[in-house]
This record gives C-alpha cells, structure tokens and sequence, in this order.
C-alpha cells in the first residue's frame, strides 16, 4: 500500500514538470515550422527575381544603351513628382503609366478663352455660396454661336479641384433638354468661370414668385406645376442613369426657358459622380467643412451620414411642394438650423399645400417615405406624373364650343397645306 501510495506521488510530480514542458516544445514546434515556412517563401522570392532579371534585365544591357536612349520629356517626369531612373536602367511601367493616368484628370483646357473682362454682365439671376449667375453677352463676337448666355463666376476661395469635378458632370450630362447645358469654361484664370446656355426667366422660384398672383388666377394651374414637375422628374432621371447624385436638388437651382415646357435643372456644385468612387459605400459621406442645404436632405443623413439617390427623390418632394407654394421657404416656422434638424429626425413632414391636387400630393409623401427604401425612384415617379397627364388631356373646356370648331377648322387647313408643301418638294422637276 505505501509502495502504490509513493508510486502516485512520483507520477503527481512527473505530471506537473511534464505539462509545462510540452507546451513549451508545442511552441517552438510551431515558431520553428512558421520560420521554415517564411524561410521557403523568402528563397521562392529571391529565385523569382533572378529569374526575372536573367529574362528582361540582361537582354537588354545590349538594347538600352546611353548612346541610344530616346530623348525623353524632363518636364513631365518632374510635373508630376516621379524621379527619373538612370540611363542604364530599363523602362519600368510605372514610370510611364502613373504620370499619364494623372494627366489624364487636368483639365485640358491651357489657355482661357475668354477672362471675366470679356463677359457683358447684363442681370443678376441669383448669388449661391460658391457662385453668382448672370445673365451676359460677350463684348465682342459669340460664345460657340450664343449671342446670349448664362455664365456662373465663382467666389474668391473656391478650388480649382471642385470647380473641375463641377466641369466634368456637366459634360456628362449633355444632350438633355431639361438640364442646363455647358457650352464653355475658364478653370485656367480666377475667378473661375462657366458659360451655360440662356435662359429667359432666371430661376423658378424668382419666376413663381414674381408672376404669383397672374398664375394663381389661372385654372389650368395645377396642370402647369403637374408638367414642370415632369420635366424636372426627367432631368432627375436622366441624372441618375449616369449614376450622378446632385445633392442640391432646390427650386432656385432649376432655371425656366418657358414655363413650364422648358424648365431645366441647373447648380452641380454639390453634385457627385458615383462612378468615380473607390467604393459602393461611397454614398456613405459627410464633410463637416461642406455646408448643405439642410431644409432639403433627408432624416437619413442626419441620423446615419448617408445620402444616396433617395436622397435626391426626398429632395424632388420638397421641390414639389416649393412649387405650390410659390417658392416658400420649407419648414417657415423654424428658425434655426438646429431646430430643423430636429424637426426632420422626428419624422415631422412639411405641412399640405393649399390648392394642391391629390395626385401631386400624394407623389409628394411617397418621396418622404421612410425608410428611404420605400421611396419610388425617379422612373417611377416619372410614369405617375405622366399617368396625371394623360388624365388631364382627357378633359375637353366645352364652354365656348365655337372656338373648339375654329381650332378644328385651323388644325385641318394647316394640315392640308403641310400635305400640299410636301407634295410639291416630291414633285420632280421640270
């Protein structure tokens, strides 16, 4: 018995050296196979790179020769802050493609065509935090064939970078009738300067504002606002096949031609291009030194830093009611920033318009759906609008009957002389 009782003693003792030790060689089992392992990867390394030298390096110790190296641009290399290799040196790929990737991203533009000097500035349409736009003329000849024209000359401290990306988008998006197209530019000379078409009437909420209570005595008005609205809800459509967020969708930032067939929204300094994002999450931003239109963003953005397409279609609802209301101020009863931001986290909406159809009105609270998921996007809401137009064409004014005959009696005799005129451009000559 006192045999088996030292026997487990001694086993007991044995057990707790042998414990230790066996992890601390399970340690250095591991550190040794992670050493082998890093050593094989280091000696497949090195083998790679004398394979690579034996292939490309001594081939062309015959080839690059300083007596027959090509000339090369000094300029460029030190323009864009890449040291030059040596002569005997070969060629690397980056040595040619990173200048040139950068290069591609300067405004081509090296010499202004025209300085503030050159422009007539004729009336002010409206002064932003970054911009004022006139209406102007050149002092001598045209711009691209435009007698008349719309330029947007930006304040002292703006950069240049934001000015180009501003460029950039609105090249994009030419070739719409309801965006206001660029024609020219100067992003050489301060204070930077853009040329866009003309329009007639300055922003529409100068134009609502101004001509308020002829629109308000008209009742076709709601079918007006109706059409503006569509045509507004294309440009926003257009903007988003090019996966271009404007961020600043307001009814001062949409200029009027004619109203309301030719209204075209314009201002893209907020704007972004998805596109040139390094990520899908590249919605997700704020810059705290960037001011925003707070009376026009969404409860998203306050509460989680995103802003995304549904940003824009919560935006198009406040344009919306901008528009039934003349032009009033979203959210008139506060005051401060603060305020408004509370107001808009709380779920709180902008009050029913006076006089605005149900079918806008419902279009409206569809874009301050929440979550933003639950927003329709800008093709929906273009076939809505478009659904209330065909609604509104079904509806004949039978007051005065006799200018219906008259209308009809003009609408064939045009159509007759069209008929005759092509009839006579087909006749072959005699």
């Amino acid at each position: 018995m006192l045999i088996l009782i030292l026997t487990f003693c001694v086993l007991s003792e044995l057990k707790l050296v042998y414990i230790p030790v066996g992890v601390l060689a399970f340690v250095v089992l591991v550190f040794a196979v992670l050493g082998l392992l890093c050593l094989r990867k280091v000696r497949l390394l090195k083998r790679t790179i004398r394979q690579l030298q034996g292939n490309q390096f001594t081939p062309s110790i015959h080839q690059f020769t300083p007596s027959i190296l090509p000339p090369r641009s000094i300029s460029v290399v030190e323009d864009e802050g890449v040291v030059e290799p040596p002569p005997q040196t070969p060629l690397q790929p980056s040595s040619t493609v990173k200048p040139s990737s950068k290069r591609l991203w300067k405004n081509p533009q090296q010499d202004p065509h025209f300085i503030k000097s050159d422009l007539n500035l004729l009336q002010l349409i409206k002064a932003g935090k970054e911009g004022v736009f006139y209406q102007a003329r050149m002092n001598r000849g045209t711009c691209k064939g435009h007698n008349m024209f719309t330029c947007k000359i930006s304040k002292e401290g703006v950069r240049l970078k934001h000015v180009d990306t501003e460029v950039s988008i609105m090249k994009k998006l030419v070739h719409h009738k309801n965006i206001l197209q660029i024609l020219d530019w100067n992003t050489t000379v301060e204070p930077y300067i853009l040329i866009m078409e003309y329009v007639s009437y300055g922003t529409l909420r100068t134009f609502l504002q101004t001509n308020r209570s002829h629109l308000s005595a008209d009742s076709e008005l709601q079918s007006l606002f109706t059409i503006a609205s569509y045509h507004i809800a294309l440009a926003m459509q257009h903007l988003r096949s090019k996966m271009i967020m404007h961020c600043d969708l307001a009814l001062r930032n949409i200029m009027v031609n004619k109203f309301p067939w030719e209204v075209k929204v314009a201002e893209f300094g907020l704007a972004r291009d998805l596109t040139r994002m390094t990520s899908r999450r590249s919605s997700r931003w704020r810059n705290p030194r960037q001011r925003v239109p707070l009376r026009w963003y969404p409860p998203e953005y306050f509460k989680n830093n995103y802003y995304s397409f549904k940003g824009d279609v919560w935006a198009f609802g406040i344009v919306l009611w901008e528009m039934q209301t003349f032009g009033t101020l979203p959210y008139p009863n506060l005051e401060t920033s603060e305020d408004v931001i509370y107001h808009i986290c709380l779920g709180q909406k902008n009050t029913n318009p006076e006089g605005c159809r149900p079918e806008i009105l419902h279009i409206m609270r569809d874009c301050w759906q929440e979550p933003y998921t639950m927003r329709p996007s800008f093709t929906d809401i273009v076939c809505m609008l478009e659904n209330v137009m065909e609604n509104d064409a079904d509806y004949v004014d039978v007051e005065s009957p006799q200018s219906l005959v008259k209308e009809d009696a003009e609408y064939h005799e045009a159509k007759c002389l069209r008929a005759a005129s092509v009839t006579l451009e087909n006749a072959d000559p005699v």
